[in-house]
């Protein structure tokens, strides 16, 4: 065997093998399908066996657990219908018994009203029994009255025949004579009660106002519109005067004052009404004599000097006063009119001093009388502040004052008391008549005022002439000063309970005619005398 047909041969021996394989790979793939599909086809139908079980299964359960439950909902609703009916049972009865005991109330209720009823009725016919019997009775009474009346009228005609005056007469008579003895009691306790009232008064007055007074104590008065310059030699009144007067008449100028250069040995006087231009006019002089160059621009330099220097001390003086009384808070203009003060008197009083007294005298009473203090010592020491511009605004000091504290916005109650404080308005608060009382204390102590001889008379006159007025009065004299006044009256005229009366109207007068400081007494004497002579 050649070699091309062993390669042949061989090559017919691989296809074989190779058709084999393919043919077997073929076979055992679709065996391999086939084996899965049939093993799955098995386990399918196993699965879809065991699916329909425990379908059939659960269903048997859900069969017997269906009747469990409509087992127990039967019986449950059994329960209910059982326990509703027993509530609805009890609750019946229970309604049952209160409708009982309604019913009950309302029986007893309709019994008690025809009790009621019955009482009424009886109640009704016994009134009107006694209302008959009544009728009979004012019948009878009515006719007794008028009996009563006719003999009534009988007795009075009788009586006015044997009185011989009138019913009307005789009791105008008997009211005249109980109207005098009902004044006499009255004026007896109205007497025993002032006297009670005006001993009480009296002391706790006393006491308030020496408590007050014993703590302030200022000095005398002193001068009102006039300053003094001491000279060293008379020499020094022609420096003054200067050439054809040209000194005088610069000073004179440049402060608006007088300058009175008389026969006075070594004085010059220096006049003027405004106090701060004195003062200036006062002091330029002093420190021009003290210089020794007196001419017109020497003057005019000093003069300014002084009034920036008079500015300073108007100023710290009304904070002085204002730090004396503890007060604070007081506008910066109102603390420079206070310091101009320092410059001003009233009556030969020197303005800020008093105004420092009363607001003194003011806290220390409200502090007795337990008000508020700090109120009274600034109404106190505000109370004269129109007298700082009162010779340049038209109107009184108390008006002028007022209106300044409204501009400077104080207090309503320190306006009322500037105002009020000479009794030109009425007090509207305590403080403010403390203040009225203060003012009162500080002018009236001794020394504190200067009075001429000529307003002293006048006002004693007035005081006279008041009380001679009055009808009935014989004589007046006032005596101790003007501080008392005793009226003589004509006993035939005036009773002992119409002096009282008299007296009372006679102060009620003064008070409304007349300023005065102080307190004016008034005593009203009755005098009965007798006199007869033996033969």
């Amino acid at each position: 065997m050649n070699t091309t047909n062993l390669g042949f041969l061989f090559l017919a021996d691989n296809s074989t093998v190779i058709l084999f394989a393919v043919i077997a790979l073929i076979v055992g793939i679709v065996g391999g399908v086939a084996i899965g599909w049939i093993l799955k086809n098995i386990s399918f139908n196993k699965k879809q066996g065991s699916i329909e079980k425990i379908t059939e299964k659960m269903l048997e359960d859900a069969r017997e657990e269906s009747k469990t439950i409509k087992k127990e909902a039967i019986l449950e609703a059994k329960e209910q219908e059982i326990r509703l009916r027993s509530d609805f049972e009890r609750e019946s009865k229970e309604k049952r018994a209160e409708f009982a005991r309604t019913e009950n109330r309302l029986n007893q209720k309709e019994e008690s009203l025809e009790k009621k009823e019955e009482n009424l009725n009886r109640r009704n016919e016994e009134t009107t029994r006694q209302q008959n019997a009544l009728k009979e009775k004012q019948g009878e009474l009515d006719k007794k009255l008028q009996d009563i009346a006719e003999q009534h009228d009988k007795m009075i005609a009788e009586f006015e025949k044997i009185a011989q005056m009138s019913k009307e007469e005789a009791k105008k008579q008997l009211v005249d004579s109980i109207v005098d003895e009902a004044r006499k009691d009255a004026a007896g306790t109205v007497k025993n009660i002032e006297a009670e009232a005006k001993e009480e008064g009296e002391r706790k007055a006393k006491e308030i106002v020496s408590l007050a007074i014993q703590k302030c104590s200022t000095e005398q008065a002193s001068e009102i519109t006039v300053s003094v310059v001491p000279l060293p030699s008379d020499d020094m009144k022609a420096r003054i005067i200067g050439r054809e007067g040209r000194n005088i008449r610069t000073l004179e100028n440049a402060t608006g004052i007088e300058l009175i250069i008389d026969d006075t040995p070594e004085v010059v006087i220096v006049s003027g009404f405004d106090p701060v231009r004195r003062e200036t006019a006062k002091i330029a002089l002093e420190k021009l004599i003290q210089d020794g160059r007196i001419h017109p621009a020497r003057i005019e330099e000093t003069v300014e000097k002084v009034k920036k220097e008079l500015e300073q001390q108007i100023k710290e003086a009304g904070e002085s006063a204002m730090f004396e009384c503890g007060i604070f808070g007081l506008h910066p203009e109102i603390i420079k009119l206070l310091g101009r003060l320092k410059f001003r008197t009233s009556y030969g009083q020197n303005v800020l001093k008093h105004s420092l007294e009363v607001s003194h005298l003011a806290g220390l009473m409200a502090t007795e009388l337990g008000v508020d203090v700090q109120l009274a010592k600034r109404a106190g020491l505000l109370h004269d502040l129109g007298k700082a511009v009162d010779f340049e605004v038209e109107g009184t000091h108390m008006q002028i004052g007022g209106d300044l504290a409204k501009k400077y916005r104080e207090n309503n109650s320190v306006v009322n008391a500037i105002l009020a404080h000479h009794g030109d308005v009425e007090p509207k608060t305590i403080e403010a008549v403390l203040v009225q009382a203060a003012d009162a204390i500080s002018g009236a102590r001794p020394g504190a005022r200067r009075e001429t001889t000529t307003n002293y008379v006048k006002r004693l006159q007035q005081l006279e002439g008041i009380a001679n007025e009055f009808k009935g009065v014989d004589k007046s004299y006032a005596i101790q000063a003007g501080r008392e006044i005793r009226v003589m009256v004509k006993p035939e005229q005036i009773n002992d309970a119409q002096t009282m009366f008299l007296a009372k109207d006679i102060a009620k007068k003064i008070e409304q005619e007349m300023e005065y400081p102080g307190q004016i007494k008034v005593n009203v004497i009755r005098e009965w005398r007798a006199t007869e002579f033996a033969k």
